[in-house]
């Protein structure tokens, strides 16, 4: 059964101002578990980004949402056990071909006859799983940190192994132990969290996820520990051997929770290219967000990122792009006096600006050109105001809870620089 609904029609949680949010949303029920999906943006091609381990939930994908989704069509969806999914007791609720499966109804529910799967972490076995059973489903696979019993060995082997055991003694992995997570939850989430964003200044990326994991509870987690995996090489090479698309991984060099070597065997197994991010933690998604992003994007459909031939300015106008900051209209009048300033020093300079309301009304009064990407700038203004309560605006943590808006405004900047020649970008507070 599904049920689909506008996003506006369906409550949220309280949180931070999204870049971009859903076309469609709704529900999938499989054996009497419902599991909550979303849609972005349309297109040909549709990127289905999978869920991983149900300790967090789609958001972790947010700094890739706005950005393929002006490309692409994506799906996400809650994996069950955390979100807005339904939380089952057993451990059999939880086994990898649940979670295919529901990947799955989702998109027989979302008209979507093929898609690229995108999996991180836990989220590779259950992409392997639906590519061997429905190859015709799947157009290709990526495969970020793969989560999978391939050599080396995980930091946490020998924890893992001792999951069910109590034991006095708890420290590192070894608060890998079903009982301190009933008992000390928050206390591993800290720890795990630690241990998944390893790269300098990653507070904001482990705060995110910290929260996301306490929007589940031990109990789930320890289900989802507790079911069955795919047990070795073997099983995974038979699942392989049943793949024939295109497939990439990708694998951060520093990842303390999945050796990159780990994942340099999916690649060799597959036969298939091995990008190494260089200082790279396990979550590369939320920590290397445009490499990320730009690798996506040109596996997906190599044909959108095809940058036109330079032309040395000589032979032509000077061109340049101008980003225009939302905060405060004296400020863009400052910006509208530099650019005549400019024009006064070169004659024939065309300026392109990449602004957003308010700035575009004064930029338009004064008969300037706004440039046509800038329809797709998140509202940073909006965000701003909605993190302001009776007047009350903690502006440091405001700036911070605007990570998604400025990667996704950052990537706006970034195609348009790519595909246009211009001499100068031109920046104040932008």
């Amino acid at each position: 059964m599904d049920v689909l609904t506008t996003a506006a029609a369906v409550g949220r949680p309280l949180e931070q101002t999204r870049a971009r949010y859903p076309d469609q949303e709704g529900f999938v029920e499989r054996d009497g578990v419902r599991v909550f999906y979303e849609v972005y943006g349309e297109g040909e091609r549709t990127v289905f980004l999978l869920p991983t381990w149900s300790i967090i939930h789609s958001r972790f994908w947010k700094a890739q949402i706005p950005y393929l989704a002006r490309h692409f069509r994506v799906l996400t969806f809650d994996g069950r056990g955390n979100g807005k999914s339904d939380r089952p007791a057993e451990p059999d609720a939880y086994v990898e071909q649940e979670f295919a499966d529901d990947a799955l109804a989702v998109m027989d529910a979302t008209g979507t006859e093929r898609a690229v799967l995108v999996s991180l972490s836990r989220g590779a076995e259950r992409s392997l799983l639906l590519g061997a059973a429905q190859p015709e489903r799947v157009a290709a696979m990526v495969f970020i940190a793969p989560a999978l019993p391939l050599p080396p060995a995980t930091p946490r082997a020998d924890a893992a192994r001792m999951f069910e055991e109590r034991r006095d003694d708890h420290d590192g992995w070894q608060k890998w132990n079903s009982h301190y997570w009933l008992e000390h939850y928050e206390d591993f989430v800290e720890f795990f969290k630690a241990k998944i964003f390893t790269e300098p200044h990653s507070t904001k990326q482990r705060e995110d996820a910290v929260g996301w994991a306490l929007e589940t509870d031990p109990e789930t987690l320890v289900a989802t520990q507790l079911a069955p995996r795919l047990p070795d090489e073997d099983s995974v090479r038979e699942l392989v051997d049943r793949i024939s698309c295109p497939t990439l991984v990708i694998h951060g060099r520093d990842d303390a929770v999945r050796p990159h070597d780990s994942g340099a065997a999916l690649a060799e197994m597959i036969g298939c290219a091995l990008v190494s991010l260089e200082e790279s933690g396990h979550c590369p998604p939320a920590r290397d967000p445009v490499k990320v992003n730009l690798l996506l994007r040109d596996f997906v459909d190599p044909a959108v990122a095809c940058p036109r031939a330079w032309t040395r300015g000589k032979s032509r106008r000077k061109r340049a792009l101008y980003i225009s900051s939302p905060i405060g209209l004296g400020h863009a009048r400052r910006d509208v006096a530099i650019a005549k300033e400019l024009r006064g020093l070169v004659p024939d300079l065309e300026i392109d600006w990449l602004a957003q309301n308010p700035v575009t009304r004064v930029l338009e009064a004064e008969g300037e050109r706004i440039h046509p990407a800038s329809t797709h700038l998140a509202n940073e203004s909006h965000h701003i105001e909605s993190e302001s309560a009776e007047h009350d605006l903690h502006c440091f943590q405001a700036w911070r809870r605007m990570d998604e808006i400025l990667v996704s405004n950052f990537m706006v900047f970034h195609d348009l620089a790519e595909s246009e020649q211009y001499d100068l970008w031109i920046g104040d507070e932008a």
